[in-house]
Protein backbone atom coordinates (compact mmCIF):
# COMPACT_ATOMS: atom_id res chain seq x y z
CA UNK A 1 0.00 0.00 0.00
CA UNK A 2 1.33 3.23 -0.75
CA UNK A 3 1.28 6.58 1.40
CA UNK A 4 -2.25 7.83 0.22
CA UNK A 5 -3.71 4.21 0.46
CA UNK A 6 -2.09 4.67 4.25
CA UNK A 7 -3.61 7.66 4.90
CA UNK A 8 -7.16 6.78 3.64
CA UNK A 9 -7.22 3.66 5.64
CA UNK A 10 -5.79 5.90 8.75
CA UNK A 11 -9.14 8.25 8.14
CA UNK A 12 -11.31 5.00 8.27
CA UNK A 13 -10.15 3.78 11.00
CA UNK A 14 -10.38 7.13 13.04
CA UNK A 15 -14.03 7.18 11.99
CA UNK A 16 -14.23 3.76 13.27
CA UNK A 17 -13.14 5.00 16.93
CA UNK A 18 -14.92 8.41 16.84
CA UNK A 19 -18.15 6.16 16.33
CA UNK A 20 -16.77 4.04 19.29
CA UNK A 21 -16.61 6.70 21.76
CA UNK A 22 -19.30 8.61 24.05
CA UNK A 23 -19.80 11.88 25.01
CA UNK A 24 -17.68 11.81 28.67
CA UNK A 25 -15.24 10.62 26.10
CA UNK A 26 -15.25 12.77 23.37
CA UNK A 27 -14.93 15.81 26.17
CA UNK A 28 -11.41 13.93 27.79
CA UNK A 29 -8.43 16.30 27.72
CA UNK A 30 -6.38 15.49 24.67
CA UNK A 31 -2.18 14.88 24.80
CA UNK A 32 -2.65 17.80 21.85
CA UNK A 33 -2.11 21.25 24.26
CA UNK A 34 -5.52 22.69 25.01
CA UNK A 35 -7.66 20.19 23.05
CA UNK A 36 -10.03 17.72 23.43
CA UNK A 37 -10.52 14.56 21.79
CA UNK A 38 -13.30 15.73 19.68
CA UNK A 39 -11.11 19.25 19.12
CA UNK A 40 -8.74 16.83 17.85
CA UNK A 41 -10.87 14.75 15.68
CA UNK A 42 -12.47 18.65 14.28
CA UNK A 43 -8.56 19.35 12.99
CA UNK A 44 -8.50 15.71 11.43
CA UNK A 45 -11.83 16.54 9.90
CA UNK A 46 -10.69 20.14 9.13
CA UNK A 47 -7.63 18.90 7.25
CA UNK A 48 -9.97 17.34 4.29
CA UNK A 49 -13.40 18.89 4.74
CA UNK A 50 -13.22 22.50 6.17
CA UNK A 51 -15.09 25.05 3.62
CA UNK A 52 -12.03 27.17 2.10
CA UNK A 53 -13.85 30.33 2.99
CA UNK A 54 -14.24 29.60 6.37
CA UNK A 55 -10.44 28.31 6.32
CA UNK A 56 -9.60 32.19 4.65
CA UNK A 57 -12.27 33.72 7.22
CA UNK A 58 -10.20 32.19 9.74
CA UNK A 59 -7.04 33.22 9.06
CA UNK A 60 -7.97 36.71 8.73
CA UNK A 61 -8.92 36.67 12.39
CA UNK A 62 -5.91 34.95 13.36
CA UNK A 63 -3.88 37.65 12.26
CA UNK A 64 -2.56 35.07 9.73
CA UNK A 65 -0.87 33.12 12.36
CA UNK A 66 -1.30 29.41 11.20
CA UNK A 67 -1.48 27.46 14.33
CA UNK A 68 -3.81 30.12 16.09
CA UNK A 69 -6.11 29.36 13.05
CA UNK A 70 -5.93 25.99 13.02
CA UNK A 71 -7.23 26.19 16.67
CA UNK A 72 -10.10 27.74 15.70
CA UNK A 73 -10.84 25.54 12.74
CA UNK A 74 -10.96 22.62 15.37
CA UNK A 75 -12.67 24.01 17.72
CA UNK A 76 -14.96 25.37 14.57
CA UNK A 77 -15.31 21.63 12.91
CA UNK A 78 -15.76 20.27 16.82
CA UNK A 79 -19.38 21.73 17.06
CA UNK A 80 -20.62 19.14 14.64
CA UNK A 81 -22.02 16.11 16.08
CA UNK A 82 -19.34 13.40 16.54
CA UNK A 83 -21.57 11.06 14.00
CA UNK A 84 -20.87 14.07 11.28
CA UNK A 85 -17.06 14.11 11.47
CA UNK A 86 -17.07 10.47 11.29
CA UNK A 87 -19.19 10.39 8.07
CA UNK A 88 -16.88 13.12 6.98
CA UNK A 89 -13.37 11.51 7.47
CA UNK A 90 -15.24 8.26 5.57
CA UNK A 91 -16.11 10.74 3.13
CA UNK A 92 -13.29 12.11 2.37
CA UNK A 93 -11.20 9.48 3.40
CA UNK A 94 -9.43 9.32 -0.66
CA UNK A 95 -9.28 13.03 -0.52
CA UNK A 96 -5.93 13.61 -2.73
CA UNK A 97 -4.77 17.15 -1.22
CA UNK A 98 -1.22 17.36 -1.00
CA UNK A 99 -0.04 19.99 2.09
CA UNK A 100 3.02 21.58 0.57
CA UNK A 101 6.54 20.81 2.46
CA UNK A 102 5.32 18.13 4.28
CA UNK A 103 3.25 16.46 1.78
CA UNK A 104 1.62 12.76 2.11
CA UNK A 105 4.19 11.63 4.94
CA UNK A 106 3.05 14.62 6.92
CA UNK A 107 -0.95 13.68 6.43
CA UNK A 108 -0.01 10.38 7.23
CA UNK A 109 2.44 11.43 10.54
CA UNK A 110 -0.71 14.08 11.83
CA UNK A 111 -3.59 11.26 11.64
CA UNK A 112 -0.98 8.64 13.75
CA UNK A 113 -0.19 11.47 16.39
CA UNK A 114 -3.92 12.42 16.82
CA UNK A 115 -4.71 8.77 17.02
CA UNK A 116 -2.57 8.91 19.90
CA UNK A 117 -3.47 11.48 21.06
CA UNK A 118 -6.20 10.30 21.72
CA UNK A 119 -6.18 7.02 22.48
CA UNK A 120 -3.68 7.45 25.38
CA UNK A 121 -5.95 9.63 27.25
CA UNK A 122 -8.54 7.22 26.98
CA UNK A 123 -6.80 3.92 27.75
CA UNK A 124 -7.08 2.52 24.68
CA UNK A 125 -4.68 0.30 22.46
CA UNK A 126 -2.45 2.20 19.83
CA UNK A 127 -3.17 -0.65 17.21
CA UNK A 128 -0.22 1.37 14.93
CA UNK A 129 0.82 -0.45 12.05
CA UNK A 130 4.63 -0.99 12.09
CA UNK A 131 4.90 -0.01 8.15
CA UNK A 132 2.96 3.48 8.54
CA UNK A 133 4.85 3.86 11.61
CA UNK A 134 8.38 3.66 9.48
CA UNK A 135 6.80 6.23 6.91
CA UNK A 136 6.49 8.78 10.17
CA UNK A 137 9.40 8.59 11.98
CA UNK A 138 11.39 8.88 8.56
CA UNK A 139 9.83 12.23 8.12
CA UNK A 140 10.37 13.63 11.57
CA UNK A 141 14.03 13.14 11.28
CA UNK A 142 13.91 13.84 7.67
CA UNK A 143 13.94 18.12 7.61
CA UNK A 144 9.96 18.30 6.06
CA UNK A 145 8.61 17.95 9.60
CA UNK A 146 7.72 21.70 9.45
CA UNK A 147 5.08 22.34 12.71
CA UNK A 148 5.35 18.52 13.72
CA UNK A 149 9.34 18.81 15.75
CA UNK A 150 9.53 21.44 18.35
CA UNK A 151 12.03 23.59 17.11
CA UNK A 152 13.62 23.19 20.85
CA UNK A 153 13.87 19.49 20.44
CA UNK A 154 17.92 19.27 21.20
CA UNK A 155 20.28 18.13 18.18
CA UNK A 156 22.50 15.19 18.52
CA UNK A 157 20.65 12.73 19.94
CA UNK A 158 20.31 9.06 18.25
CA UNK A 159 16.98 7.04 18.49
CA UNK A 160 16.34 3.59 18.24
CA UNK A 161 13.30 1.53 18.45
CA UNK A 162 12.88 -1.72 19.52
CA UNK A 163 10.15 -3.18 17.72
CA UNK A 164 11.77 -2.23 14.26
CA UNK A 165 14.62 -2.16 12.70
CA UNK A 166 15.21 1.77 12.89
CA UNK A 167 17.00 4.00 14.00
CA UNK A 168 18.60 7.31 13.23
CA UNK A 169 21.37 9.84 14.18
CA UNK A 170 24.05 10.29 16.66
CA UNK A 171 24.88 10.82 20.02
CA UNK A 172 22.92 10.29 23.38
CA UNK A 173 20.57 7.40 22.88
CA UNK A 174 16.59 7.56 23.18
CA UNK A 175 15.59 4.19 22.57
CA UNK A 176 11.46 2.40 22.99
CA UNK A 177 8.74 1.67 20.77
CA UNK A 178 8.29 3.30 17.47
CA UNK A 179 5.36 4.64 19.09
CA UNK A 180 7.01 6.14 21.82
CA UNK A 181 9.78 7.42 19.73
CA UNK A 182 7.40 9.26 17.56
CA UNK A 183 5.57 10.86 20.21
CA UNK A 184 9.04 12.04 21.84
CA UNK A 185 9.97 13.37 18.33
CA UNK A 186 6.69 15.32 18.41
CA UNK A 187 6.88 16.74 21.94
CA UNK A 188 4.63 14.39 23.54
CA UNK A 189 5.43 13.74 27.13
CA UNK A 190 3.19 10.82 27.51
CA UNK A 191 5.57 8.06 26.77
CA UNK A 192 8.88 9.61 27.84
CA UNK A 193 8.94 6.36 30.97
CA UNK A 194 9.30 3.96 28.07
CA UNK A 195 11.99 5.35 26.57
CA UNK A 196 15.84 4.47 27.98
CA UNK A 197 19.22 5.79 27.29
CA UNK A 198 21.42 8.82 28.35
CA UNK A 199 19.73 11.21 26.04
CA UNK A 200 16.30 10.58 27.91
CA UNK A 201 17.04 13.81 29.90
CA UNK A 202 17.30 16.20 26.89
CA UNK A 203 14.10 15.03 25.22
CA UNK A 204 12.53 15.43 28.58
CA UNK A 205 13.31 19.05 28.91
CA UNK A 206 11.51 19.85 25.64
Amino acid sequence: MDVTGMIADERRRMADLVDSLDAGQLDTPSLCGAWSVKEVVGHLVAAVAAPTSTTLLLLVRSGFRIHRANALLAGRMAERPAGELAALLREHAENPFKPPIVGYPGQLTDLQVHGQDIRRPLGLPHDLRPDRLRVSLDFLVGGRAVGFVPKHLPKGLRFETTDLDWSWGRGPLVRGSAEAVMLALTGRSAALTELSGDGVPAVSRV
